[in-house]
């Protein structure tokens, strides 16, 4: 597909991806006749939104994405093959589908019997800055062995060693303390209300989280959502926090727990996205060589936050391009094993596909 698509009216024949970098308002002048940018299906519900998400603390100009998280060595069997001690995480995925949108400052913590190469894929990215990681003495990474099914929305957790995930958490270095766009991979709430408390005064702090969690730290993780911006987390989840059977009943219900918005990824269905108190739907990019799917949620997130963090901006339309990227990039992850698909992966490849998901967004 070219960068300009025969059909779309864009203005000088600028291509549907570099809009991605040009702010909300130059958008609808750009495009003529087509759908808004990315904006998939929007419904209002309970009166008008609340203030604007954009606010004081967004005109500062330093843009800077820290990410804290899980750094794991995985074992994944799925129907189209399996690899053993390969490398994985939640930080890890979410580094480098972000670094594709904006640089990234890696928080984490691994133990001494991690090979010397494990983190080599992350260190050769020049803008993943690894500064952040501590290899902690007496301890062991934490392991993960999972097995996929034939629908690969299903898997088993053959095995799981929580190690060095079960201690600390990491600390934050002072030169990371005053990154204005944070994201918490999913870990223990209390953990991850310890690290916000790390941060010096950032614009956006977004966290994931599971159903572990929820079961048995609900009041911890409520805690936490009162000093969040961004929540995401899948239906299921979004049904287990709240009790309520309908996904969009539930997300407009924990969006009033958080500051700005929830994302409620819904797998080979795509996302919602609840956002001053309206929900925007997407779809997930058709994918037919679907591998390995382990890291494709953080891969979202990852994609998500580089995207908001590039433009410096995180009112509802950046919002909804956001999740674009993420899924686009998502899709990518799916193709193989752990960042082997990033690793041949380029901006470009990206763009091109977005373009695609654009025109599939078309009727």
């Amino acid at each position: 597909m070219s960068a300009a698509t025969p059909g779309r009216r864009l203005k000088g024949g600028e291509s549907i991806a570099a809009l991605l970098v040009r702010p909300a308002d130059a958008v609808s002048d750009a495009v003529e006749g087509t759908l808004p940018l990315f904006s998939g299906a929007v419904l209002w519900y309970g009166g008008p939104p609340r203030t604007a998400v954009g606010s004081a603390r967004l005109e500062r100009t330093t843009m800077s994405l820290l990410v804290t998280g899980s750094i794991g060595i995985d074992t994944v069997e799925t129907p189209t093959g399996k690899v053993a001690d390969v490398l994985g995480g939640s930080s890890v995925y979410f580094s480098y589908a972000a670094s594709f949108f904006a640089p990234v400052r890696f928080v984490g913590v691994i133990g001494e019997d991690a090979p010397a190469d494990f983190l080599q894929p992350l260190r050769d990215n020049a803008r993943v800055d690894m500064a952040g990681l501590e290899v902690r003495k007496g301890s062991r990474t934490f392991r993960w062995h999972g097995r996929y099914h034939v629908d690969v929305n299903e898997r088993d957790t053959v095995n799981v060693e929580l190690n060095v995930l079960g201690e600390k958490g990491p600390t934050i270095p002072q030169s990371f303390r005053d990154s204005r766009f944070v994201f918490l991979a999913n870990t223990h709430p209390a953990l991850q209300i310890e690290l916000v408390g790390q941060l010096d005064d950032p614009a956006l702090v977004v966290a994931d989280t599971m159903d572990l969690w929820i079961t048995n730290e609900r009041e911890t993780l409520l805690r936490l959502m009162g000093m969040l911006d961004g929540l995401v987390l899948n239906d299921s989840e979004a049904k287990l926090l709240t009790g309520k059977s309908n996904v969009v009943a539930a997300g407009l219900e924990i969006a009033e727990q958080v500051k700005r918005f929830v994302i409620v990824k819904k797998g080979e269905h795509g996302s919602l996205l609840f956002a001053d108190r309206r929900v925007s739907a997407l779809p997930s990019y058709p994918t037919v060589n679907v591998v390995d799917p382990t890291g494709a949620g953080d891969s979202f997130a990852g994609a998500m936050m580089g995207y908001l963090a590039s433009v410096d901006r995180i009112d509802a339309q950046a919002l909804r391009r956001g999740v674009a990227c993420g899924t686009v990039t998502a899709s990518f992850c799916l193709e193989d094993f752990s960042l082997r698909r990033f690793q041949g992966t380029s901006r470009e490849e990206i763009d091109r596909r977005l373009d695609e998901f654009q025109d599939l967004l078309r009727f």
